[in-house]
């Protein structure tokens, strides 16, 4: 009989990310061999715990967000994944989130809503926050937009509030702010209160993480992007499994994809002062898989199709076609990565009425297969 693998979680449980990770580990080990495992309570970048001094175990799962734990999972000499932005093992495999992607889609649901003003409100010392204030303000320079950032200086709490109010309070509206996660959002929708800043029509917000408790303590609700974190947690324990059985590893570095943009009412608004075109995005937005087509916007609307066509050109940048077309694959994304649906079925499901012309768009579109997509968004 082999040995039950001893395996120590070094991971907060004081946040809905890390405990996803967490729901990743134990899907993975449920699917395959148990472990036995040791795990403390602890909040993020915690002190590692005294236990893991004495502790007999066989290898390590990590968010190693601090020198203490770095040094701690370097002395125990056992095999360890990592799974934080600060990389501060970097001979350590690797899993995290892919936060390009993460800023990109923040950008793009952003971009669809008709903003032209843009924030990025975002956390000094994680590195995590930084790539997606990067990215997000790179996806934004490629769309023809600039983007304003507010960075925490670590000072004390009622001094960082006072100085995110201000913020939210010059900047150019309206505007469409990415958090760079879940609380960071909660914080500017606060500052918004207090400063009278109307949201979403004023000020639209979207975080990270779809921390459900936090999102909907929001008023209002707080729109977020829903990263795959409990699939994270399982290429973590996979990695580490194979480290166990001695098995070379494909990969050491694998970046997550995130699922979707969660809409709540701090994102649900379109910023453009047009009122028949805003009428006619929030119609593509709730029927575009429904099989809809130029033609039906055009019997919702006195505009020629001359007309409407140059207006979303303007107002856009693309046709309403293109509109249609986004909003389409933008559901495909979500069915791809957050089911197990067949191809033939989201085809269906996203207005598609072939799936060879869903699958000819899409590699046009987004650069590669519907099934390239969702493998790589595994981790596969």
């Amino acid at each position: 009989m082999r040995q039950r693998p001893r395996v120590a979680l070094l991971i907060e449980t004081s946040n809905e990310y890390a405990r996803n990770l967490l729901r990743g580990i134990i899907a993975y080990t449920r699917e395959h061999r148990p472990w036995s495992i040791a795990l403390s309570e602890q909040g993020r970048g915690g002190a590692p715990p005294a236990w893991l001094r004495r502790w007999d175990g066989h290898g390590i799962i990590a968010r190693i967000e601090n020198k203490d734990i770095a040094r701690a999972v370097r002395a125990s000499g056992l095999p360890a994944v990592d799974l934080s932005a600060a990389r501060l093992v970097p001979e350590l495999p690797w899993v995290e989130t892919d936060d390009e992607a993460i800023a990109t889609l923040a950008a793009e649901h952003l971009l669809e809503r008709g903003f032209s003003h843009f924030a990025f409100c975002g956390v000094q010392r994680f590195q995590w926050s930084a790539w997606r204030r990067d990215a997000f303000v790179a996806a934004l320079k490629a769309a023809g937009h600039a983007c304003l950032v507010f960075d925490d200086q670590g000072g004390p709490a009622d001094q960082e509030q006072s100085r995110l109010a201000r913020w939210v309070r010059a900047l150019p509206k309206p505007v469409g702010v990415m958090a760079a996660y879940d609380l960071r959002g909660r914080q500017v929708i606060d500052a918004c209160r207090d400063e009278e800043i109307e949201i979403p029509d004023e000020l639209a917000v979207v975080g990270v993480d779809n921390d459900e408790l936090i999102c909907e303590l929001c008023d209002p609700p707080m729109s977020s992007i829903q990263p795959q974190a409990q699939r994270t947690g399982y290429a973590a324990a996979q990695m580490l499994d194979m480290l166990l059985s001695d098995r070379p590893l494909p990969e050491r570095a694998l970046r997550i994809a995130p699922q979707g943009v969660v809409t709540r009412r701090s994102s649900d608004v379109v910023a453009i002062d047009d009122a028949e075109i805003s009428t006619l995005l929030r119609f593509i937005r709730d029927n575009a898989c429904d099989g809809i087509d130029v033609g039906d916007l055009l019997k919702r609307t006195s505009l020629s199709r001359r007309v409407l066509e140059s207006r979303f050109r303007t107002l856009l940048g693309h046709t309403p076609h293109e509109q249609i077309l986004r909003a389409k694959l933008a559901r495909v994304k979500e069915l791809l990565l957050g089911s197990s649906l067949t191809l033939s079925e989201i085809a269906e499901r996203s207005g598609f009425a072939h799936v060879e012309y869903l699958s000819v768009v899409f590699k046009k579109k987004v650069g590669q297969t519907p099934s390239a997509f969702r493998a790589n968004a595994a981790g596969r």
